[in-house]
């Protein structure tokens, strides 16, 4: 029987106050502690990240002598079209922006997309994984919360409500069937 274990790993903060999602914004990796406790943590595993910077350089700060595996577009943050650089309370539509939190499904930011087509997307990029023993992921908040999602077999309503901080570790599982273990793991 196949098995993976997914070890996610939220990007290092960026700072921003604003809906940020295929904007290309670095991420602030200087604390080197951290950086450290959470390479010392990880499996001895390839590693894979999105090909967004924060994600990238978050990689190759944990990454160490482990296997890299190409960057991949597939595990992009949530693409906010329109919203994207603006604060929650700017967005022009308010309506829609509560009903693309509290609806999570087919609402969609104009210009972006919907929670279902990330969920979608990650999905198969991750299904493509499947197969190594161990493998490391730094991505993104929403990424993050489509495995959970998926793992745990709840709504994406109940995903948002779950907190993934920067450099923590999330632990979910293929072995027939998807389970998580440690959710939003700060070492």
């Amino acid at each position: 029987m196949t098995h993976t274990r997914f070890h996610w790993v939220r990007h290092g903060p960026t700072h921003a106050k604003t809906l940020v999602g295929w904007s290309n914004l670095p991420a602030d990796l200087s604390d080197h502690a951290a950086i450290a406790r959470l390479s010392a943590y990880l499996p001895n595993a390839p590693v894979i990240s999105s090909d967004l910077s924060r994600a990238r350089a978050t990689a190759d700060a944990i990454q160490g002598q482990r296997p890299r595996l190409p960057d991949n577009a597939s595990l992009r943050e949530i693409h906010f079209g329109d919203w994207e650089l603006q604060h929650f309370t700017e967005v022009e539509d308010q309506a829609l922006i509560r009903r693309f939190w509290e609806e999570p499904g087919s609402v969609t930011p104009p210009g972006g997309e919907s929670w279902d087509v990330v969920r979608a997307r990650v999905n198969d990029a991750v299904d493509k994984l499947i197969g190594h023993e161990d493998i490391i992921i730094v991505a993104h908040f929403g990424v993050i919360l489509t495995q959970v999602q998926r793992a745990l077999g709840i709504g994406g309503y109940e995903a948002f409500s779950h907190k993934i901080d920067n450099l923590s570790v999330t632990e979910i599982r293929f072995d027939g069937a998807w389970s998580a273990g440690r959710i939003n793991h700060i070492l």
